[in-house]
């Protein structure tokens, strides 16, 4: 295989490695690591120095202590027992160093050979280099010495060789490498393992998303159920999606019904103003035919005002007129302005509200929702002539923490499974198309319940419907 075919794979695996080192959980895992190994360095490098403290003294506690015994054998025996003594002790085998030296220096007996002039020279205590052997052995050893002058200025150098301590801290050392080696060897693996799994998380989410950027608005994160920050992202995108697509289904809805709706209107706008250009004898036949069209067009602004005003409520963007109002009293008050129109149509208005159902809100906005829920039962709650009762009954009533305003009749109601779908926008029932309405009252009132953090709710009042503004009640 030729060079050039190689090094695609390659390729392919230093950008892999390289996504990986760029990856947020590798940087985290990697600051973890050095952060790790600068504690445990210290942490080790504490132990190595208390293990070395420890172990001098205890060397400098057993030559203290040999010193001490030995100053009393040249005190109870003179010079003679002291180099008995050490002449016997300095044959035993072990770590121990012995040396007795005239005034002058001179060696007189001891298993040390050769030491620092200097160090004979003071008493104190050194930490140096002595020989053991013979002349021919010049090797060196590190020991722990101390120097003790006797009386009649004898000398004693008791020591301790640091070659088993030395050993220890190099042993110590040699641990502390390779546990800090294996640390960093794992710290690496573990951020490199640990960077590959949220990649290929990210790598599933950025592939899933590049589907829905090209028209696939079904396609949804995967949730792997660790519970982790990652599946809290991917749940709430998935719950974006689910909200961006009934937006999308509702706009669909909206420009199918608008195109539906709205055409009976401005083909009978366009069609009166063509009769008027070809038919208007008179000026006053023009006049009446204009303000036909002038009607037909308030009709339609109106239409977009509602719209804008829905819009405008689903996005929270709400006239800043909240205040503290009686939901009782705007009830009465709004029933009061339709009893002549519910009286025309053959129809009583019964309103009935409890004392003191006190809201914090848009009072305009909440009296136009039971406005709108007072028309929608005058247009369509009214049965044949001769059924009965013939009544809409207003109520507002207090359920624990919410106010419930409640218009009921007694005409066809609203089958269950399409209660749902009448709150859209230019929903419109079979049944009731033969009547004047755009479909936008119900969704006018639940988008003012929404900004209000309530809800509508649409009911059996057997027979007719019964619908309900749940509001929040004010605070006391």
């Amino acid at each position: 295989m030729s060079p050039s075919a190689a090094s695609p794979p390659q390729d392919g695996l230093f950008a892999r490695l390289g996504k990986v080192f760029r990856t947020t959980a590798f940087k985290l895992s990697l600051a973890y690591l050095v952060l790790f190994a600068v504690l445990a360095s210290l942490g080790l490098g504490y132990v190595a120095w208390n293990a070395r403290r420890v172990l001098d003294d205890q060397i400098v506690s057993t030559i203290d202590a040999e010193i001490n015994g030995l100053s009393e054998q040249y005190t109870a025996g003179g010079l003679r027992r002291l180099i008995a003594v050490v002449e016997r002790r300095a044959k035993e085998p072990g770590a121990s160093l012995y040396l007795v030296t005239t005034p002058a220096g001179e060696h007189i007996v001891g298993n040390v050979s050769r030491v620092s002039a200097d160090i004979l020279a003071r008493p104190g205590q050194y930490e140096g280099f002595y020989g053991r052997g013979t002349e021919s052995d010049q090797s060196e050893h590190r020991a722990i010495m101390r120097v003790f002058t006797l009386a009649g200025g004898f000398r004693l150098l008791v020591g301790r060789d640091t070659e088993e301590r030395d050993r220890l801290r190099a042993a110590i050392g040699n641990t502390f490498g390779s546990s800090l080696a294996l640390v960093v060897l794992l710290g690496v693996l573990g951020g490199w393992f640990v960077a590959s799994r949220v990649l290929k998380r990210v790598d599933d989410m950025t592939e899933t998303t590049r589907t829905i950027m090209a028209g696939d608005l079904d396609g949804r994160l995967r949730v792997a159920g660790t519970g982790d920050e990652l599946d809290r992202l991917a749940q709430n995108l998935n719950l974006m999606l689910e909200r961006i697509g009934e937006l999308m289904r509702g706009m669909k809805e909206v420009s199918d019904n608008i195109a539906h709706d709205l055409k009976t209107p401005l083909t009978r706008l366009r069609n009166r103003a063509d009769e008027a250009l070809r038919t208007a004898e008179s000026p006053d036949a023009l006049r009446t035919a204009i303000e036909g069209v002038i009607e037909d067009s308030d009709g339609l602004i109106r239409v977009f005002n509602a719209l804008l005003t829905i819009a405008r409520l689903e996005a929270g963007n709400a006239p800043e007129s909240v205040r503290r109002f009686d939901a009782g009293a705007v009830a009465r008050e709004v029933a009061e302005l339709y009893e002549p129109l519910a009286e025309d149509r053959g129809l009583s208005l019964t309103v009935c509200t409890e004392p003191d159902l006190i809201l914090d809100g848009n009072r305009e906005l909440v009296g136009q929702a039971i406005a709108n829920l007072i028309d929608n039962a005058i247009k369509y709650g009214a049965r044949s002539a001769e059924a009965a009762p013939q009544e809409i009954t207003v109520s507002a009533t207090r359920a624990d923490d919410r106010i419930r305003l409640t218009v009921a009749d007694h005409g066809p109601g609203i089958p269950e499974a399409e209660r749902g779908r009448v709150l859209d926008r230019f929903v419109r029932l079979d049944a009731a198309r033969s009547r004047p309405g755009f479909g936008l009252g119900l969704s006018l009132v639940n988008a003012v319940a929404r900004l209000h953090g309530g809800s509508l709710d649409l009911a059996d009042n057997a027979p007719g419907l019964a619908v309900t503004l749940s509001l929040p009640a004010g605070a006391a």
